[in-house]
């Protein structure tokens, strides 16, 4: 049952209620040995962390920011902040000198608490220029510390300073006058576009998201929930947030490349992710079975077609299935699709909250096949995250973005965009005034830019509004969507559709090398370099062929015309990926603009 009180207590009230149960699993950095605290470590370390806070000076809505990889000193730091009604700011492990000094001024940080060593020396570059900073704590004790940095210290000293609660009853007291009006966080956007935004987020809004959150998603004290996406990120965020109040144990998984691993190494009952993720998971289980033998391959689809028919012909629809297929599921189920998702390390699957991106409809199906309840949202950061979801046990479309969350009241426009009220949506952009005036209608719903309509109690996605491309011969084209239909192939790793004033559809594509590399060994196509993948006909008129047969069903002016093969990655780096990895298309264009162009002569 759901522990229901303000943020800046959760985690000592459910040391109250669970005592010496685990909390948190985690790995400390640079160890490969999974470890555990239990709800009264948990609850220590957080009042340590308050006391500390205190000690160093910080009064109430005070700014400190974190700027860190997922770990369990970052759990510690954001809620020892909300103890004495600081303010906390994440920052993505990813970001550049360039972001956090903006974030840093932006929003008055006095404290930054680093990660490793990349992070500590981006904070220590630009510490000089940042007048409102005091002070760098660093996370990872094998950081290296600048000789000449008298304002850094490790989290170890940092922890000292509040160890023995020498300011406990004052951290009592503010607990007493915690406001749920308080601002808890400032979650500044990545932004597709133009400068991030910070998004202000109160305590209010995280109870009314966690209390609805609670009526439809069924997660509790036997769950084990794995962390992939960082905590920066408010789906994250929200959900393991969620899962602490439920009393579940939080496995946090600090670096997103190792989840699979990660997976098989916890067996977790629990994750949210992106839909990328669960594409890489259908691609790789469909080219295990296409290397197995006829007899296995056999098995395996016959087993999917049974689950297809069992999950999404009845389940999904709120139908009961006859009893021989309830018998017949049950049979392959445990022989055949136990055995995909053991591989997963999901012996005890439960739920997969899924959302940031378009969800392909064969990968949601698929998914859905093997037995994983995947449980498709949508969400914004401004929104805290969930406005819809769909719920388990209720009907359920493939393809649409759940039902909406109680308390949050939708409202499709004129030009079908949607529109979010309710005590989950922010109240607007930190020191922005002239922004929030354009961001919210006059009767007070919130512009998601997002287009899409309810049918049947669901809502579905269209597009972004702004992200919609005109052709020059007037023919709207949904990139998101296409670019979600061809993901699912196994030589296909990234991929920017271009279509905007142009006469057609044409396509970068990334592909996923590896696979590609064997194709041209198995044919006898000669290469040494990546360049030299990507500019040979064969490999191009394979992958031509097999886009078209994924796009077979579009209309013609919607398929992918011609494309170019990239030889290397869409990077942050290079500014043409956000922080959370969506595609920064503006930066594209121009960084590719000579490619773009030769796809285009005649």
């Amino acid at each position: 049952m759901q522990t229901q009180c303000h943020l800046s207590v959760l985690i000592h009230e459910q040391a109250k209620k669970y005592g010496a149960r685990p909390a948190l699993t985690f790995r400390s950095f640079g160890s490969l040995q999974w470890k555990s605290v239990s709800w009264n470590q948990f609850s220590l370390r957080v009042k340590q962390v308050s006391n500390a806070l205190l000690n160093l000076g910080l009064k109430p809505q005070d700014r400190i920011a974190v700027f860190s990889q997922n770990c369990v000193q970052y759990l510690y730091t954001d809620f020892g902040a909300y103890g004495v009604r600081v303010v906390s700011i994440p920052f993505y492990a990813t970001s550049s000198e360039q972001q956090i000094q903006f974030m840093v001024q932006d929003g008055g940080v006095r404290i930054i608490f680093v990660g490793e060593q990349e992070q500590y020396d981006k904070a220590h570059r630009i510490f000089a220029l940042c007048p409102t900073l005091e002070r760098i704590v660093v996370f990872d004790p094998s950081v290296r510390i600048s000789t000449h940095d008298p304002n850094a210290l490790y989290f170890s000293d940092f922890i000292k300073l509040g160890e023995d609660l020498p300011r406990q009853p004052e951290v009592e007291k503010l607990w007493s006058e915690a406001s749920m009006d308080d601002l808890c966080n400032i979650l500044y956007t990545s932004g597709t576009t133009g400068e991030s935004k910070g998004v202000m987020l109160s305590y209010s809004q995280y109870d009314a998201a966690l209390k609805a959150n609670d009526k439809c998603v069924p997660v509790g004290e036997s769950d084990r929930v794995i962390d992939f996406l960082p905590f920066t990120h408010i789906f994250e965020r929200g959900w393991a947030y969620l899962a602490l109040s439920e009393g579940a144990q939080l496995i946090i998984n600090t670096y997103p490349k190792e989840i699979q691993q990660s997976m098989r190494e916890t067996h977790p009952t629990s994750m949210s992710a992106v839909p990328r993720f669960w594409e890489k998971v259908y691609i790789a289980v469909k080219e295990k079975m296409d290397k197995s033998n006829a007899i296995e391959k056999a098995l395996f689809n016959h087993a999917l077609s049974v689950g297809r028919k069992y999950n999404i012909e009845y389940l999904s629809r709120g139908k009961r299935p006859p009893l021989p297929l309830r018998l017949e599921y049950a049979a392959l189920n445990k022989s055949v699709l136990s055995l995909v998702r053991k591989q997963l390390g999901l012996e005890k699957p439960n739920i997969f909250p899924t959302a940031g991106a378009t969800v392909s409809p064969e990968v949601e199906e698929f998914i859905h096949s093997i037995g994983i309840g995947m449980i498709v949202g949508y969400g914004l950061t401004e929104s805290l995250a969930t406005v819809s979801c769909d719920v388990k046990g209720m009907p359920y479309t493939i393809g649409s973005v759940g039902r909406p969350l109680s308390g949050v009241e939708i409202k499709i426009s004129d030009d079908h965009e949607i529109l979010l009220k309710g005590p989950t949506i922010t109240k607007g952009y930190y020191h922005r005034d002239a922004l929030n005036k354009q961001v919210f209608t006059e009767d007070g719903y919130f512009h998601t830019g997002d287009a899409g309509y309810i049918k049947d109690g669901e809502l579905y996605l269209q597009e972004r509004i702004k992200d919609l491309f005109k052709t020059s011969n007037g023919k709207y084209i949904a990139p998101q969507s296409l670019e979600a239909r061809l993901l699912v192939d196994r030589y296909i790793d990234q991929i920017a559709v271009i279509a905007d004033k142009r006469k057609f559809v044409s396509a970068l594509i990334v592909p996923e090398f590896r696979a590609l590399e064997e194709y041209a060994r198995e044919n006898g196509i000669p290469f040494t370099t990546r360049e030299d993948l990507c500019s040979n006909k064969k490999i191009h008129d394979m992958i031509m062929e097999r886009v078209n047969t994924l796009q077979q069903q579009l209309a013609s002016y919607e398929q992918i015309k011609r494309f170019t093969l990239i030889a290397h990655h869409f990077s942050m780096e290079n500014g043409e990926l956000t922080n959370t990895l969506k595609l920064k298309r503006n930066v594209i264009n121009k960084n590719f603009k000579d490619v773009i162009d030769k796809m285009y002569e005649e």
